[in-house]
């Protein structure tokens, strides 16, 4: 059945190239969804219309982190209460458009092939109405993770220099290279103290994937540790708008300008 989605959504993937962009991690807690919705907001800035799409259902918090109340979410979509593009929210904050995942649903990981099948289908024709569509995938390598990152025109892996993080986001490379060998992977080191020590991170990290994969993901960029940053989660405010100019912030608007230029240069 795996191998039937792959062939299924192959043409698929060819085609949302420039317009999906998965965000994923192998583990929770290397602040991959408030990089993903730093990466909308710059991306909104740049004149892209945007969509964010919350796909960890397990441990939803995009509504959460922007101060958003949506009167429906992605698990009202599982269950079959509403469709996809019903539950497409303007975050005004932001200026882009939000699909919220539902908190402890757990809905998504549990999804028969079959469903997932149809959900990842309504998102690619959804994405059509976009310039830009961010999915904010779960932690971990379960295979609706794999899948829905696996039809995305490039995969961002978010990383920390904690052994664990690395290790995790080594396994998440590793399976999506087995599964998705042309799916183009790159690499994003969050939360580093320095560019310097970032640039350290991926080396170690492209080391282990060169020795025992035979691939080289490349470097997207490096987002500096940054106080501001919790501050701006906390007060449930975008980093960009409370603090445009702070490091964290350029960072990650500098990572926006790269993939825009990688457009071009194709």
């Amino acid at each position: 059945m795996e191998q039937y989605i792959r062939t299924d959504f192959k043409d698929l993937r060819l085609q949302q190239a420039n317009r999906m962009i998965a965000i994923a991690s192998g583990k929770g807690g290397v602040g991959k969804t408030w990089f993903s919705i730093t990466l909308a907001h710059a991306l909104s800035a740049m004149k892209q219309k945007t969509l964010l799409f919350d796909g960890d259902l397990g441990m939803a918090n995009i509504d959460v982190q922007l101060g958003l109340m949506v009167p429906f979410d992605l698990g009202n979509v599982v269950t079959g209460a509403t469709t996809l593009n019903q539950v497409v929210h303007y975050c005004d904050k932001c200026r882009f458009d939000v699909i919220a995942g539902r908190s402890g649903s757990g809905g998504l990981a549990s999804m028969p092939i079959g469903r997932l099948q149809i959900l990842a289908e309504d998102l690619a024709l959804l994405s059509g109405s976009y310039d830009k569509v961010i999915l904010d995938m779960g932690a971990g390598v379960e295979k609706s993770i794999r899948i829905l990152s696996g039809m995305s025109g490039r995969v961002i892996v978010v990383c920390t220099d904690e052994p664990t993080a690395l290790t995790d986001a080594y396994a998440f490379i590793k399976l999506m290279n087995m599964q998705y060998p042309k799916c183009r992977l790159e690499v994003v080191v969050n939360q580093a103290e320095s560019l310097r020590e970032g640039k350290q991170t991926f080396d170690i990290l492209q080391k282990a994937c060169q020795t025992f994969l035979k691939i080289s993901p490349p470097l997207l960029g490096i987002v500096r540790r940054d106080a501001r940053v919790r501050d701006a989660i906390r007060s449930q405010m975008p980093l960009i708008s409370r603090y445009p100019t702070c490091e964290a912030a350029e960072d990650v608007i500098e990572i926006a300008q790269k993939i825009l230029q990688d457009e071009k240069n194709v």
